[in-house]
């Protein structure tokens, strides 16, 4: 229990606390904080009491504008500020809860800042790779554009399929999207054209975030790979469909991702998690010794995608998933992504890929739930739709339910504003 007043409901309980970077319009100076209840405690304002035998040499990553210097410590720094901060904003202990001059300090106070009131600022990404990683997704996009017999390309059991995205263009929550122009052939009997996407596509993901990287030409063994990750978020991957099936063969995804790509702005740490870790799936056939691991590393996360459209009064809810459903590990995609040697850094995104589970109603993207847009999707008050339109905001949420509390990530929301006019 913390002396923090925490709704049963909430996403930040002091089993969570999970960081992130924020400014207020009172001090607009980018800082860490960590998230409880419905408020943040600055980290930058109390980073001298981090006296532990490692952060006390290192108290000065709290007064970053971004995470990556603490994420690049390692996880005997984590788990140590996270022992720490449980114990300070506990029921019991007194050294925050009683001194009001702590909590006052500074042009901002340590610790009344609400979630509500602040602003969210990205930790920018410092690279960004995706995977494909859910066998459910894959195998239906397969069906839709190969038919069953070939809907998994040969290597897709065998390897975490990925590529190589644009961290430029992720951003935090809250950030409006804008629908991209560029070039499709929607009449394959005529040459292409040039325009605004006509299907718009959201793509239900999550991703973490890497602690300390590798060297060059030095893999990461899978044994070691859970050392490397610092913790998790929602991201809604978007994607217009029409521009990527265009440009997609025969070097993957480019300018049907990299328009945008929104997460969640609190960093959900892997110990916060790891009571909700569920047994890994069944690999038939058995990957290669490299990526094999027996620790348990599949979560089971409970995730929501909501659509509400201009006009609509609330939100409907149009997917309902888990991340339990994934085929390939984080633990194996971090591990895969090195094998090459290729050298991992602190604050690099590595996502998941759409996640999709076996019923319909669990399919991560509108490309599934329209069936390629052959059905419409149902929002309720006559309001239907196969892909996104403009105005639409998607609102995606996560949590993992505890004995009386929850980990949860807080929104990974947008919206869709008009293309610009083609020139």
């Amino acid at each position: 229990m913390s002396f923090v007043p925490v709704a049963e409901d909430s996403d930040f309980p002091i089993h969570n606390l999970p960081y992130g970077v924020f400014s207020t319009r009172g001090n607009p100076r980018p800082r860490i904080g960590v998230a409880i209840g419905d408020q943040i405690l600055d980290l930058s304002v109390i980073k001298h009491l981090f006296t532990g035998p490692i952060l006390s040499g290192h108290q000065d990553v709290f007064d970053k504008p971004t995470l990556n210097s603490f994420m690049g410590l390692g996880q005997a720094a984590w788990k140590e500020a996270r022992a720490f901060l449980q114990n300070l904003l506990s029921a019991s202990q007194a050294r925050l809860r009683d001194d009001v001059e702590l909590r006052q300090r500074g042009p901002s106070p340590s610790f009344s800042i609400q979630v509500a009131d602040s602003i969210s600022v990205l930790s920018p990404a410092g690279d960004y790779t995706d995977f494909y990683s859910s066998r459910h997704h894959a195998t239906n996009v397969g069906v839709m554009f190969r038919g069953k017999e070939n809907a998994l390309m040969p290597n897709w059991l065998h390897l975490p399929v990925g590529y190589h995205g644009r961290a430029s263009s992720v951003v935090v929550s809250g950030t409006p999207i804008r629908r991209p122009l560029g070039q499709m052939r929607p009449d394959d009997s005529k040459p292409p054209v040039y325009g605004a996407c006509k299907l718009l596509d959201f793509e239900l993901e999550m991703a973490f975030f890497v602690g300390p990287g590798n060297k060059l030409g030095e893999p990461i063994p899978i044994s070691k790979a859970h050392e490397h990750i610092f913790g998790m978020v929602l991201m809604n991957d978007w994607s217009a469909r029409d521009i990527q099936k265009w440009e997609y063969v025969p070097l993957g995804p480019f300018l049907g991702k990299s328009f945008g790509t929104t997460i969640s702005p609190w960093v959900v740490p892997m110990d916060a998690l790891m009571p909700f870790a569920l047994p890994n799936p069944d690999q038939d056939p058995k990957p290669l010794p490299y990526l094999c691991h027996d620790q348990p590393y599949t979560f089971d996360i409970n995730l929501s995608v909501a659509l509400k459209g201009e006009g609509m009064s609330q939100a409907a809810t149009i997917c309902r998933s888990n991340f339990k459903y994934m085929y390939w590990t984080m633990l194996q995609q971090l591990t895969h992504h090195s094998v090459n040697g290729c050298n991992l850094q602190p604050g690099d995104l590595l996502a998941s890929g759409t996640i999709s589970g076996p019923e319909p109603e669990s399919f991560g993207c509108m490309l599934e739930l329209s069936w390629r847009g052959t059905k419409a999707v149902e929002l309720g008050n006559g309001q239907t739709r196969k892909f996104l339109l403009d105005g639409d905001e998607v609102i995606m949420t996560g949590h993992c339910q505890g004995d009386g509390y929850r980990i949860g990530f807080g929104q990974c929301a947008g919206k869709v504003l008009p293309a610009l006019s083609p020139a």
